[in-house]
């Protein structure tokens, strides 16, 4: 045993005092056997791991499982308890909803159109919606648990996801409006595309690399081409748009989401007390505001494909509706 005599040891006599530790370790009869080998006790003795373990983390609890395991299979298997009808339905799409997807599943601006389009996937421009393109009802239940509202994900309970589900499957002419989706028969809802994918078969190839005696590209035929697409008529307009100014339609597509429910704090259109510091401050500073972003904002409401000119014309509009 190594004792430490009384005072402090400093420099060169640490060092020294350590080797003589670790020699004393070592060296000593309790460590080590006759002829040096090593003693395996229940304190030095390898720890044996089963294979995929590395001695380092610790198993999942059933809670920290539970908390990632949300997704619903086709036949119903992970739907929670509950249920909602197409009327409550009605009331939480319209706040919580139509404002991206429009009150009919039509979509505002470049929101997804989620209703309709039965009958068009072999056009040229299909129409990918619920009612013409998902083959699960489940997806549905799943998607707008995860993923919706989208400026709050997850903060709906599961009977309002029920209740909204019920209400789009409703919207694409799928179930009555008296009816109420609940997790016993959800998964009997036989979507339109059911059987529209299927395990693509086809084998893997693997084309080799040429470098002498190619093929001439003159000789390569291209047997088929995608449809040209039609180009939209300029008199025709969606019922989202129309009648709209350029500065409502920009509010609509980039700033509504915020500004219609008073997500984040942002002051919701037409209340004078919540935009009355805005205003204070000035039109210039709003703009650069919207233009650049703020606290939570994202430069032009997240839509960076619109102009400056967009912008300001949103901003105009919203600054219209404190005088109404």
């Amino acid at each position: 045993m190594c004792r430490f005599a009384s005072g402090f040891l400093k420099g060169s006599r640490v060092a020294l005092v350590l080797a003589c530790c670790v020699l004393a370790a070592c060296g000593g009869e309790g460590a080590a056997g006759t002829g040096g080998e090593i003693q395996v006790t229940e304190f030095n003795a390898p720890v044996v791991q089963p294979a995929g373990h590395y001695g380092y983390g610790s198993d999942a609890s059933d809670a920290e499982i539970a908390g990632w395991d949300i997704d619903i299979r086709p036949d119903g298997l992970g739907l929670p308890p509950g249920g909602g009808s197409v009327e409550d339905g009605e009331l939480l799409y319209e706040d919580q909803c139509a404002i991206c997807h429009g009150s009919f599943g039509e979509g505002v601006g470049r929101y997804p159109v989620i209703a309709g389009g039965q009958g068009t996937l072999t056009e040229s421009r299909p129409e990918k919606t619920v009612g013409s393109f998902w083959p699960y009802a489940s997806t549905l239940w799943d998607y707008i648990h995860r993923a919706m509202p989208f400026a709050e994900p997850e903060s709906l309970s599961d009977d309002e996801v029920y209740a909204i589900s019920a209400y789009v499957l409703y919207l694409n002419d799928l179930v009555d409006y008296d009816f109420e989706l609940n997790q016993d028969n959800l998964a009997s809802i036989e979507m339109p595309n059911k059987d529209g994918f299927f395990v693509d078969d086809r084998p893997d190839v693997n084309n080799e690399l040429c470098m002498i005696n190619c093929k001439d590209p003159a000789a390569i035929e291209i047997t088929s081409e995608p449809a040209p697409s039609e180009a939209p008529d300029p008199q025709v307009q969606s019922a989202a748009v129309a009648g709209k100014s350029p500065g409502e339609s920009i509010y609509q597509q980039a700033c509504a989401l915020c500004h219609a429910s008073g997500v984040g704090d942002a002051p919701i259109l037409g209340e004078r007390d919540a935009w009355a510091e805005r205003i204070a401050a000035g039109r210039d500073l709003m703009i650069a505001s919207s233009i650049d972003g703020k606290g939570v904002m994202p430069p032009k409401g997240g839509q960076l494909q619109l102009s400056d000119e967009d912008i300001i014309a949103a901003v105009d509009y919203m600054i219209e509706q404190l005088a109404n």
